[in-house]
């Protein structure tokens, strides 16, 4: 027989530091460098209000539920405020420690303990020092907190994780077990706007369709020929006088291409009356370009994942989106990348759990020439 929600046990990892260069215009917070300058640009952490969505979630489905994490902000801090009572496995050498080497002693721990489920937050770079400590011995499931996001263990958003973590520990036998790739992509690449990705390995995931976030997919070269096209016309048909904010990925770049403009491709640009205003932009720097004046947003969609906002676009925050209206975001994408999603849907984690439930419904995306597809998006 197995095992009730009341007797499982669950580790819980936290990376203090995971996201705090998306709304700044950097491309992660990995090595002491990039988080100094982090803090400098004015970085807040933001990863413990993400935890603190998911815990809640799963604290009212799972009473009685145990938690083993590490001191302070590293999972303690979040678990006590989730009015959970968590035993401390992991001590930090410092309160502020971010360490990968804290991650994978305390990963370690909780793998000594066999826990149920091993939940952390934090992005690919956290994934992947608990993948070489537990490898596929223990479940894993991320709570999507960092910049770039692009293996398969997270959940969609934090409170799908919450949801999805119960179900798993209930035993829900619509939630099975899948080999999840671990995958990172190097930061020092970004910021030279190179795309280096490496596939670290396979991890134990618990999978439900809408709450699991899939891999990244590829591209295809009849994707490629419609996408060409399809930008050229949206570069075509962009207004004189009016102010265009362009999204990171090889989407949005062909719309700059078209504009004979260079392109950030992993930043936010902007454009307007076919001059390039700004690159590799950061929030403030979209807020202040945008004051008193009319503004769109182009956006790609994130392949395999379905991602609109809140994957390695976190410049685009939800108070630029309030500010261009639903009405004014341009989605392109190629019917091929839509049909790989799975389920098929549009996913939108901004944080703004409002922003994010007036995106949901049906948003057109543009897939060739003339032609374009009105496609569910969830928050």
């Amino acid at each position: 027989m197995s095992a009730t929600p009341l007797s499982r046990t669950i580790g819980l990892i936290v990376n203090p530091i995971a996201g705090m260069g998306g709304r700044v215009g950097l491309k992660g917070t990995d090595g002491a460098a990039a988080l100094e300058e982090a803090r400098r640009r004015g970085a807040l952490p933001a990863s413990q209000e993400r935890v603190m969505k998911a815990l809640l979630r799963l604290a009212a489905s799972c009473p009685g539920l145990a938690v083993l994490t590490a001191a302070g902000a590293r999972g303690e801090d979040a678990a006590r405020r989730a009015g959970l009572a968590p035993t401390l496995v992991h001590t930090p050498a410092s309160v502020a420690s971010s360490s990968a080497a804290d991650t994978r002693a305390a990963a370690r721990a909780m793998l000594d303990a066999k826990v149920d489920l091993l939940l952390f937050a934090g992005g690919d770079g956290t994934a992947r020092d608990i993948l070489d400590v537990v490898g596929d011995r223990i479940p894993l499931l991320g709570i999507p907190a960092g910049v770039k996001m692009v293996s398969a263990v997270f959940g969609t958003t934090p409170g799908n994780v919450g949801t999805l973590a119960a179900r798993f520990l209930a035993g829900d036998r619509a939630v099975r077990l899948r080999e999840a790739e671990v995958m990172d992509i190097d930061e020092d690449a970004m910021r030279g706007d190179r795309v280096s990705t490496r596939l670290y390995g396979y991890a134990s995931n618990p999978y439900a369709p809408a709450l699991s976030q899939n891999a990244k997919a590829g591209s295809s070269l009849r994707e490629d020929v419609a996408l060409e096209a399809v930008c050229r016309q949206v570069a075509r048909e962009m207004e004189p006088g009016r102010l265009y904010i362009l999204g990171p990925g090889t989407t949005t770049r062909r719309v700059m291409s078209a504009l004979s403009l260079p392109a950030t491709l992993l930043g936010v640009d902007v454009v307007a009356d076919r001059k390039l205003l700004g690159s590799d932009l950061a929030e403030a720097d979209l807020l202040r370009l945008m004051e008193g004046r009319e503004t769109a947003l182009v956006v790609g969609v994130l392949g395999g994942h379905g991602s609109l906002f809140g994957r390695g676009n976190q410049q685009i925050s939800s108070e630029v989106i309030r500010r261009v209206g639903r009405a004014n975001i341009i989605v392109v994408a190629s019917m091929d990348k839509l049909l790989q999603l799975s389920p098929r849907s549009l996913h939108v984690d901004t944080g703004d759990e409002a922003l994010d439930a007036m995106l949901a419904g049906h948003l057109p995306v543009r897939t060739a020439p003339d032609r374009s597809i009105f496609f569910q998006v969830q928050s």
